[in-house]
């Protein structure tokens, strides 16, 4: 039965929002409580699904009132349990979903928090014209999430993370009132940069409710090719060699394990071995140009020849067509699916400085073996920018939940060696919960009171997404 003030709360916002979108009936709320991969499931008292951002600003202001903490969720896509309510009222933004506006002169798009990331890209496709920020849930993650997370994906090489697409916001304080940030300006030195501090806050300081993305021109000429190398060393060195031939037309460079590969063939229907023999290592490339008359495909093979020549690399696959480079890049989007599929796996989205890249990999799956022979370690993901994916997939045979027993134990090993190599333990997947207390071990004093302070300047009373992103504790702000 529920007390008297929660009663009166939800009645309040039924008020405010409708009664179809106050949601209370544990079937209809249950999809809002567990994230993506399953390791953290919530609960709330009540769903709402405001319809604008005078709605999100009015459930804001009336739980606000009663004390009651609120969490934001968009697509419920995370990988940390960033947006898993802990008792708080869920606010999704998945109604917020419209373009507002798209200026093809000034190269933007203006959209709700709400929107799907695959919308967004088709909206600017259909305009001619390209907004870059790409992920393996793009069908089904809603660009607030991303920008809150400061989501990263296939394209950061040539693009950048999401901080660098955001132009302007808009977002809803955590007393209720709106901050219209919505500016499409590419210089604006008026004080300080607001925006900023809401992207990547993982939705602790504020809610997102639409945001000025840029906009690209589309690329007219593209190559994928997928090499066999002898090792993850010599995945630095040819990136450092395409890198200086191609420069800003260098769009991806994803890395692959041999594991890695192996598993994405098994798991993949349909799916055929890319090259004819099995190598140490192995990369996806992606060039692109918008050039007019430029042939990517060509400079690709051109480049990649020199490289034979060169004894970079052992062999290579470059994409013929549409077709052949989906079917490559399939093989990267399947590894992580793929995992899955071979049982528990324990997973780091980690960044390390480009030049000790191989160095990392080597020493965090040596330590990794040493602490339980039969592990089988797949580092792979956005080689160009530094960012991998450093999962460990069980023993065969092992049972999955006693596997996943393990996880604080390689926790200490892998974010240990990342600091040891001077990275960051978050690339960019978010702390959510799972790395909470990890960033209390890492980060230094300093950097821990700026981030109390900023929660506690902008929410007080720790109502928005409570225990999220900053360590607890009683350490000092400035």
């Amino acid at each position: 039965m529920p007390q008297p003030a929660a009663s009166d709360l939800l009645s309040a916002l039924r008020g405010a929002l409708g009664e179809r979108h106050v949601l209370t009936d544990p079937d209809l709320v249950a999809p809002y409580l567990t994230e993506r991969r399953g390791l953290y499931t919530g609960a709330t008292p009540a769903v709402l699904r405001p319809g604008s951002t005078a709605e999100v600003a009015a459930a804001v202001t009336l739980c606000a009132a009663a004390g009651v903490p609120f969490v934001a969720q968009g697509g419920n896509t995370g990988l940390t349990g960033g947006g898993v309510p802990q008792g708080a009222v869920v606010i999704s933004l998945e109604r917020l979903a419209a373009v507002r506006a798209l200026d093809p002169v000034g190269a933007t798009i203006t959209v709700g928090a709400g929107a799907i990331l695959a919308q967004v890209q088709e909206a600017a496709d259909a305009a001619g014209m390209l907004f870059p920020l790409t992920y393996a849930s793009r069908g089904s993650a809603r660009i607030g999430g991303g920008i809150a997370t400061n989501a990263g994906g296939l394209n950061v090489l040539a693009y950048g993370n999401a901080r660098e697409l955001v132009l302007g916001l808009e977002v809803v304080l955590p007393d209720g009132r709106v901050w219209d940030g919505l500016k499409a300006l590419r210089k604006d030195n008026a004080g300080y940069d607001l925006k900023q501090l809401f992207i990547g806050s993982e939705g602790t300081l504020g809610i997102v409710t639409a945001a000025v993305l840029r906009l690209f021109p589309k690329p007219r000429s593209t190559g994928v090719a997928f090499v066999g190398l002898a090792s993850a060393q010599a995945a630095l060195d040819l990136f450092v060699f395409l890198r200086d031939r191609a420069d800003r037309d260098l769009t991806a460079f994803e890395y692959m394990p041999p594991f890695a590969l192996e598993i994405a063939l098994r798991h993949t229907a349909g799916a055929v071995r890319p090259l004819a023999q099995e190598h140490g290592a192995y990369a996806l490339i992606e060039v692109s140009s918008c050039r007019p008359g430029s042939d990517m495909r060509r400079d690709l093979e051109t480049a990649l020849g020199e490289a034979l020549e060169a004894g970079l690399i052992g062999d290579a696959a470059i994409a013929t067509g549409a077709a052949r480079a989906e079917a490559l890049w399939g093989l990267r989007e399947a590894v992580p699916g793929a995992q899955t599929r071979e049982g528990g796996s324990i997973k780091h989205d980690v960044s390390v400085p480009l030049a000790r890249l191989p160095d990392f990999l080597a020493r965090a799956e040596a330590a990794c073996l040493a602490a339980m022979p039969g592990l089988r370690p797949c580092g792979f993901g956005h080689f160009g920018d530094g960012n991998i994916h450093f999962n460990l997939s069980q023993p065969v045979g092992m049972d999955r939940a006693e596997f996943l027993t393990h996880w604080s134990r390689f926790n200490r090993i892998v974010h240990d060696i990342v600091y040891e190599f001077g990275g960051s333990i978050a690339a960019e997947h978010g702390v959510g919960l799972i790395k909470r207390d990890e960033l209390a071990r890492y980060t230094p004093p300093v950097a821990l009171a700026m981030m109390r302070s900023l929660k506690a300047a902008l929410d007080p009373r720790g109502l928005l997404n409570p225990g999220k992103v900053v360590p607890p504790g009683d350490g000092p702000a400035l």
